[in-house]
């Protein structure tokens, strides 16, 4: 088991460039099998859900070619098999995406009933209801979901919540079913866009991606392609916050700094400087910040993934601050962990009720999922003496090379074995 060891109390300056949107190339990579034919996908992020995403595609027949880390050749004229049991795509959320490409392709699929990290419920509903509105049927037995259909027929879907995951798998399995497709009560992040235009730039017929409502016209056949991930609005956001929590100057490059506008406004009303460029925002963070309120909400508004984030920079701002949920049910297990390092959160239902404190201090803390490792780190970072960081697996999944990019920055931090030696922790003065 490895651990992260980081030493606070420094204030962050410099530049940091932002990887692929990992949201979006798990979607990408999936979508490319609806082409039976050769893509090459760049700017993916080299963190461990590709990987394993990658790694189950191959047990269906895929080639896959690194052309350099993030570039990536997908051959998928030689599937010969459309179940997806391999024991490690079970740890990932998006295997479900595989369900959809499959499914629009060949018709039919069985995949793994998907994990991830333990936030709340995240059901399939909506992703059946869609499946089952373009002619599928539809089980679940066994830890599988198995999906077949003689064919596939367009039809109006309406989505009862806002689902990213399940606008997407409509989009997967209608694009080449026969005549229309709408999902109205669709979800608007910057990934279903992106997954959108990737589709499109295979031959499909998809509009009105990133609006409420989604209209595919089907297509028979969809070509090879090449194409280019979109930054990642979260590593973005986390960098973002770690320059306000260090009272530092950092400028996040290689972004769309439009994605950005919720974490922005936040930053720029807690009293940081916000510098925007074409590519790039700068962060300037001088003195203790203010208190705000924050509720998550599906895109535009404030990303359910940055909340952990915010919720350690709330913890040192002047004054009461009150974080509400409200995509994920059970998304405040972090704050006990947050609490140990001398933070006062109360959790009330959906509601953190956060008192700032002037001073975090060092402590040994657990990453429950992949955003509030993040988060944790984010408060290390800003808090007075040596943090020990376990179930870093955890943050590998979406964050590449986070250390080296934090030390890039200025921070202290290093990657352990098993349990730390107790002569490497000592506080630095």
């Amino acid at each position: 088991m490895e651990q992260l060891v980081i030493r606070g109390n420094r204030r962050l300056t410099g530049q940091v460039f932002i990887s692929g949107a990992k949201n979006a190339a798990l979607a990408i990579l999936s979508a490319a099998i609806l082409a039976d034919d050769v893509c090459i996908i760049e700017n993916v992020p080299c963190v461990r859900d590709t990987k394993i995403l990658l790694q189950s595609m191959e047990q269906l027949g895929v080639r896959v070619d690194y052309i350099d880390e993030h570039k990536i050749k997908v051959d998928t004229r030689n599937i010969h098999n459309v179940k997806v049991d391999y024991d490690y795509i079970k740890k990932i959320r998006a295997s479900y995406y595989l369900l959809g490409a499959l499914l629009g392709k060949y018709r039919e699929a069985e995949v793994a009933l998907p994990g991830g990290c333990n936030i709340g419920s995240r059901p399939i509903d909506q992703h059946i209801k869609g499946f089952e509105a373009l002619g599928a049927t539809v089980e679940v037995k066994h830890g599988m979901i198995e999906a077949s259909a003689e064919r596939l027929v367009g039809n109006n879907v309406f989505l009862d919540l806002v689902s990213v995951g399940a606008t997407i798998n409509i989009m997967l399995a209608a694009v080449l079913a026969e005549g229309t497709t709408v999902i109205e009560n669709a979800a608007k992040e910057p990934h279903i866009v992106d997954v959108a235009n990737f589709l499109n730039s295979m031959g499909a017929k998809i509009k009105g991606a990133g609006t409420d409502i989604i209209k595919i016209n089907g297509v028979k056949k969809l070509h090879g392609t090449e194409y280019m991930i979109i930054p990642d609005q979260i590593e973005a956001g986390t960098y973002m916050i770690a320059g306000a929590i260090t009272g530092g100057d950092v400028t996040v490059n290689n972004i769309i700094p439009k994605h950005m506008e919720a974490i922005s406004a936040k930053l720029s009303e807690m009293g940081a400087v916000i510098e925007e460029y074409d590519e790039s925002i700068r962060v300037i963070a001088n003195g203790q910040l203010k208190n705000i309120h924050v509720k998550t909400l599906p895109y535009p508004g404030f990303p359910t993934d940055m909340q952990p984030q915010m919720t350690a920079l709330l913890s040192k701002t002047s004054g009461t601050s009150i974080m509400t949920e409200s995509i994920f049910e059970s998304r405040f297990s972090y704050t006990d962990e947050l609490n140990r390092m001398g933070a006062n959160i109360k959790v009330e239902g959906n509601t953190a009720v956060i008192e700032g404190v002037k001073q975090l201090t060092g402590a040994e803390v657990a990453a429950p999922d992949l955003r509030a490792g993040a988060g944790l780190i984010l408060a290390a970072l800003g808090a007075k003496g040596e943090t020990v960081l376990s179930n870093i697996e955890y943050i590998d999944r979406g964050y590449e090379h986070i250390e080296q990019k934090f030390i890039d920055l200025g921070a202290e931090m290093f990657r352990i074995s098993d349990k730390p030696d107790k002569s490497m922790l000592k506080v630095v003065n």
